[in-house]
């Protein structure tokens, strides 16, 4: 009797779910972080960069602790990976990245900050050929970047309610994904001495206690910042990112890499839909809704000519 044939372990039906998870996660963030910025405006604290530096901190510690408790040997990966590397890591994935997107965060709507984390798999696609042996993008890719600045543009001009100072929040955003395009490239040359999950767990616990000394000054009013529902906030990002970069690098032992980078236009999709849905004071304009269109389209057109 001939036996049934197993379902491929790339096929979309096994692929999408659990990338649509970790969009869903990593999407919560953006509507977590602005609820906690209105909840200290409600309050009437004055906050400014080193509050912000010192709320990311306190995530990323607790987020790179719990990874690190999930790794398999993080310290005998810390000791056989070069620390100038591992330092390099930390700064460009965790700390410039975050010390830009946490102060971009107070400047632009999170719908608007969702969409614009796209502009890593631009930078990717630029800083790659440069740093790393491959190839620079094709004509048509060249034409999916151009569709995509467009789109950002034209989202940038038109974000909608809620907005704040987009135009800086924009040129903030587009900085920390270009950090974190650099980080992915760090990683890259480590990856022979470290796991993937020990590497992010030292990043974001190095990069979040950088982020700590960075906001020193907030400590004074941390009991004052973090009342309960910050706290309880606080908590959720740093599962947040700890519970997505596990899943993630977990799916990236199952699936090639082009694979999972074929679904990753859903991450700043679902940023921008959970900061429509989720914050009262936000809604799409004209230039959001065009701009997000272009920027998935170009993001999917040139995963496609890629592969």
């Amino acid at each position: 009797m001939q036996s049934l044939p197993v379902e491929s372990d790339r096929h979309w039906r096994r692929v999408l779910p659990p990338v649509l998870l970790c969009a869903g996660l990593w999407g919560s963030a953006f509507p977590a972080i602005k609820t906690v910025y209105g909840i200290w405006g409600q309050a009437g604290l004055s906050t400014g960069a080193h509050e912000y530096w010192f709320f990311a901190g306190v995530r990323f510690v607790l987020a790179g602790g719990i990874l690190l408790a999930a790794a398999r040997r993080p310290l005998g990966d810390f000791m056989a990976t070069p620390k100038p590397r591992l330092l390099g890591f930390a700064l460009t994935q965790t700390f410039f990245q975050y010390l830009f997107f946490y102060l971009a965060m107070s400047l632009a709507s999170g719908s608007l900050a969702g969409l614009l984390t796209s502009a890593g798999s631009f930078w990717w696609m630029l800083l790659a050929p440069i740093l790393l042996p491959v190839p620079w993008p094709t004509r048509r890719q060249w034409i999916a970047l151009l569709i995509g600045a467009t789109g950002i543009t034209l989202a940038t001009a038109a974000p909608g309610a809620g907005a704040g100072r987009p135009v800086i929040g924009a040129v903030l955003m587009l900085a920390a994904t270009g950090s974190g395009a650099l980080g992915v490239i760090q990683f890259g040359r480590m990856k022979e001495t470290i796991g993937a999950r020990a590497a992010t767990g030292w990043s974001l616990l190095i990069g979040g206690a950088l982020l700590l000394i960075a906001g020193a000054p907030a400590i004074p009013s941390a009991g004052v910042l973090f009342s309960t529902p910050v706290l309880v906030l606080t908590l959720w990002l740093a599962v947040v990112s700890a519970s997505a970069f596990s899943l993630w690098n977990h799916l990236s032992t199952r699936h090639p890499v082009p694979l999972l980078a074929g679904y990753r236009f859903l991450i700043p999709l679902f940023g921008m839909l959970e900061s429509l849905l989720f914050l009262e004071d936000e809604s799409a304009g004209w230039g959001l809704g065009i701009g997000a269109v272009l920027v998935i389209g170009s993001l999917v057109m040139s995963q496609r000519m890629r592969s």
